[in-house]
């Protein structure tokens, strides 16, 4: 059996791009999505953007919790590491991540699409 990958029209090769950096590249690219007036509004770029910035956020804040003890920094680093170009390489091949919990959190406060 193959598998149909339905790709929306409207996702260009630069949206992929901006994906991609925004999640190897958090919380700092999706702040600067924010203020760059053209990006900030289109649909597949506000499915990833706001949901990078906030998981960059809960990652920082883990990691200043959990910087006393060196093999949990170390474990949440690799971890993180490893999501963050999973779900960039995701985005880049035009696909939408779900991030557990807050996926949901950022649709309901109204931020993604």
């Amino acid at each position: 059996m193959t598998e149909e990958h339905v790709t929306d029209p409207s996702i260009t090769s630069d949206d992929k791009l901006w994906a991609l950096l925004s999640y190897l590249f958090t919380p700092i690219i999706p702040i600067v999505l924010l203020l760059i007036e053209d990006k900030k509004d289109r649909p597949f770029l506000k499915a990833h953007y706001p949901q990078a910035l906030a998981w960059g956020i809960v990652v920082y804040v883990l990691a200043a919790i959990l910087s006393f003890t060196v093999v949990l920094s170390c474990i949440i680093g690799v971890a993180t590491l490893v999501f963050n170009i999973l779900w960039g390489i995701k985005a880049y091949n035009g696909e939408y991540v779900v991030i557990p919990v807050i996926t949901d959190f950022v649709k309901k406060q109204g931020w993604g699409a």
